[in-house]
């Protein structure tokens, strides 16, 4: 797949391919984000307080389904990227159709699931008895756009690995614009409310995904899908399952941890909810530019690694770090001076104004801490290293969390004695995070090593044989023919 679109990853400079590579990765988060964004202002400049309050109430549960779908399509950009640097183009065939039956089961599944549990999942985080019924809606109208969102972030992970990240943007930004207009339409002229951004956003969600797989099966590429050879391959199916579902798991175990949190929150009055789902904007905002880096450190670590260029592994993971974290510290800088005129976006309530900023002083820098966090998780991503993150995770941003939750809070039960956890969780699971990875990096050195060795040579024809399923650690995969459209 390379054409105008693509970027190189296994040659050239890195600060520069990084860069080029994640602005259009960046400018589709940021437009996602706007996107949703709109839904809340458009509900709460329309249609009240209440309804602000119901779909603000529903952020954690968002979280925890749409990070499910948007973790298994990293883990799917980090088995492509891999085999796209090895060159082995009979594996990327596999892992396009595999990866694309896979996503459809899992996001049917994850709208089932969603369908029969959403009123209990929002009763037990605490959600006011007058946000409820509202709540409930906006989810289960929300959740049948699930199936589409786990297609569009397959086909988004497949587009990036093969070095093409504009496409998405573009599709991305199709289906906002129409989202924004039916968000409008649904709510001002149809006064469906809370239904109708929930509305929206699914009708979008399937737009984008439509366009995504337009392009998969025109592309006339190793990427491209075709029907007849639509079938689950068990060895690539076993491939991205071990890869994705802890990717996927990571995501949902942020969300699972938020739900502590929100429930935190709505023991608070209405206000507070309202101030806090207004400010919780900002963490989406920067969370998503800043994981643009996070899937150029995925994507790039991968390629170089299948390619065996494995002087560029390393400094792909710090130059993403450093990006991510100025982008972090920047973001955090405007927004503790201009927090006000942004919370002025989603209501023009004092009370609310106020209870938002509350928020927004502590998170503001707290944000470039994650940075260290989650690009070392996406860095062991690309090395094909996802369970033991998964379980630092848990401990650290999870465990730490509740027992956060039960302990401090319970004992000051003030709002900056809530929010005081995520930079102590983010900085318990970064260090922890980074010594796993200086030890594969280690292990990974001193296996390469051994492999050189005359005694060894006999094993090496085995490790080159998937760069995917652990011979890429310790030797470089001899490149399959290319085809003229490389």
């Amino acid at each position: 797949m390379k054409d105008s679109s693509t970027v190189k990853m296994t040659n050239g400079s890195l600060w520069r391919n990084i860069f080029i590579f994640s602005i259009p990765l960046m400018c589709s988060n940021l437009l996602q984000v706007l996107f949703n964004m709109s839904d809340i202002a458009v509900v709460g400049q329309f249609a009240g307080k209440e309804a602000l309050g119901a779909v603000g109430s529903c952020a954690t549960a968002v979280s925890l389904f749409t990070g499910l779908l948007i973790g298994m399509g990293g883990g799917i950009n980090a088995i492509a990227a891999r085999y796209e640097g090895a060159g082995d183009r009979l594996r990327i065939g596999k892992t396009v159709h595999s990866s694309l039956l896979i996503s459809l089961i899992f996001g049917f599944s994850i709208m089932t699931l969603g369908l029969l549990l959403i009123d209990k999942l929002l009763i037990m985080l605490n959600t006011k008895d007058e946000l409820l019924a509202d709540a409930i809606l906006y989810m289960r109208v929300y959740l049948l756009g699930t199936p589409a969102l786990a297609v569009y972030n397959f086909g988004s992970g497949i587009l990036s690995a093969a070095g093409d990240s504009k496409r998405p943007l573009y599709y991305l930004f199709a289906a906002g614009i129409v989202n924004i207009v039916l968000n409008l339409f649904f709510v001002i002229v149809c006064n469906l409310s809370v239904m109708g951004v929930a509305l929206a956003s699914a009708i979008s969600q399937y737009l984008s995904a439509v366009l995504i797989l337009r392009r998969l099966f025109t592309c006339g590429t190793e990427y491209a899908l075709s029907m007849r050879e639509m079938r689950i391959d068990g060895v690539i199916t076993k491939t991205v399952l071990m890869l994705g579902l802890p990717t996927a798991l990571q995501n949902a175990i942020f969300a699972v941890a938020n739900l502590f949190i929100q429930a935190a929150v709505n023991s608070f009055d209405t206000l507070m909810v309202e101030g806090n789902s207004a400010a919780a904007n900002a963490d989406a905002l920067i969370y998503d530019m800043m994981a643009a880096f996070y899937v150029a450190c995925t994507t790039f670590m991968g390629q170089n690694l299948g390619a065996g260029k494995k002087e560029r592994v390393l400094k792909s993971y710090k130059i993403s770090v450093a990006y991510s974290f100025l982008i972090a510290f920047v973001s955090g800088v405007l927004l503790f001076f201009c927090g006000r005129p942004f919370l002025m976006l989603f209501s023009h309530d004092a009370d609310v104004i106020d209870a938002g900023m509350k928020r927004l002083t502590i998170m503001a820098f707290s944000y470039c801490v994650s940075a260290f966090m989650d690009c070392t998780i996406a860095a062991c991503r690309g090395i094909g290293r996802s369970f033991v993150p998964t379980i630092i995770v848990i401990l650290g941003s999870c465990v730490f969390r509740v027992v956060w939750v039960y302990t401090l809070f319970a004992h000051f039960h003030t709002i900056p004695s809530l929010y005081l956890l995520y930079p102590f969780s983010w900085i318990l699971t970064a260090a922890a995070e980074i010594l796993y990875f200086i030890r594969c990096c280690r292990s990974m050195a001193a296996a390469a090593c051994a492999l050189r060795r005359p005694d060894r040579s006999k094993n090496t024809a085995h490790h080159r044989s998937d760069p995917v399923m652990g011979g890429f650690f310790f030797s470089s995969p001899a490149p399959a023919p290319r085809g003229s459209g490389r």
